[in-house]
């Protein structure tokens, strides 16, 4: 798919070697542009035993924050095949659409993303189109699938059905020494632009992102995939003092006001140490504290609460 503010073909070598001369010179860092791909290792380069997933890249654009009120107006699809090593080879754009939400677009979504009024009006996405690229993934991703796991489950249940990761925090950019985990900045420190909040761009960044390997040699989709595999633990700090507030929150803990209680997510192997931890800083105590166990098929979604459940199990 092309978009009218796209440059056609890749730059000539004049183009290149300016660009050399530049970043050469130790004066300037020359960005380049990010242009559509349809692969990055070359299918023959695959081991004869070894098998390709299918990952589904996706990015909204919605008129708010709340799921649970806002709608979304704009859904990229992006498919791309990957081994358990983490090396991407092909890629696909399956769908890119805007939808009308019925009524009009607030203000600031307009600024922020360009969509406006006219742009959405009577669209609405092609639902077949959009479950049959869903059907044919392994895991689905998104940057910051906490934010768009909830808006595509209640637009698409199927969404519920299919394991999930995040390019934010399955990788853990921060962890490995950027200064942020926002796209456009991720983008800027490997050295690309793009246009940023529309969907299919945003899609296309994410797979660069996770594609090419960091200067160690270590590549972001592995790291991804090992994440996401894994099984975490969400647990609440049930009646901890008030006085408690200031170690929790230095801790990563969080604050769910519908329960008044404080909550974390950890790796389902620290759920042990997390507990001592809590004996010894804020209860003085052992004591038995509710916790749910989250795989990938549930995490990042609406249906793991914050709010402490009544099913909570407890250790």
């Amino acid at each position: 798919m092309t978009h009218p503010s796209e440059p056609v073909g890749a730059p000539g070598p004049e183009l290149e070697e300016l660009r050399n001369l530049l970043e050469d010179s130790g004066y300037y860092r020359v960005l380049r542009r990010l242009l559509p791909r349809t692969e990055y290792a070359l299918p023959a380069s695959l081991p004869a035993d070894a098998r390709l997933y299918t990952a589904l890249y996706v990015d909204t654009e919605t008129t708010g924050f709340d799921a649970r009120s806002e709608q979304i107006i704009e859904l990229g699809m992006l498919a791309f095949d990957y081994d358990a090593d983490g090396t991407v080879y092909g890629v696909r754009e399956l769908f890119s659409g805007l939808e009308d939400p019925g009524r009009p677009l607030p203000q600031e979504v307009m600024d922020i993303t360009g969509i406006t009024d006219e742009d959405v009006k009577g669209q609405r996405f092609d639902d077949a189109l959009v479950r049959e690229a869903l059907s044919g993934a392994d895991l689905v991703i998104a940057h910051n699938a906490a934010f768009d796991r909830p808006f595509l489950e209640r637009r698409y249940p199927d969404f519920e059905r299919k394991p999930w990761a995040c390019s934010i925090r399955d990788v853990g950019w921060r962890e490995l020494g950027f200064g942020s985990s926002g796209l456009e900045f991720l983008a800027f420190r490997r050295g690309f632009y793009y246009d940023a909040h529309r969907a299919i761009f945003d899609c296309r960044a994410g797979v660069e992102l996770l594609a090419e390997p960091l200067p160690d040699g270590e590549r972001p989709m592995r790291m991804l995939r090992l994440s996401a595999l894994k099984r975490s633990v969400r647990l609440w700090a049930e009646g901890a003092a008030i006085a408690k507030k200031d170690l929790l929150k230095a801790r990563g803990y969080r604050f769910n006001g519908a329960s008044k209680v404080w909550w974390v997510d950890l790796p389902e192997e620290g759920h042990q140490a997390e507990l001592d931890w809590l004996a010894s800083n804020i209860y003085g105590r052992s004591i038995a504290l509710p916790y749910l166990e989250v795989g990938a098929l549930e995490r990042y979604s609406a249906r793991v609460p914050e709010a402490l459940p009544a099913n909570a199990a407890r250790r």
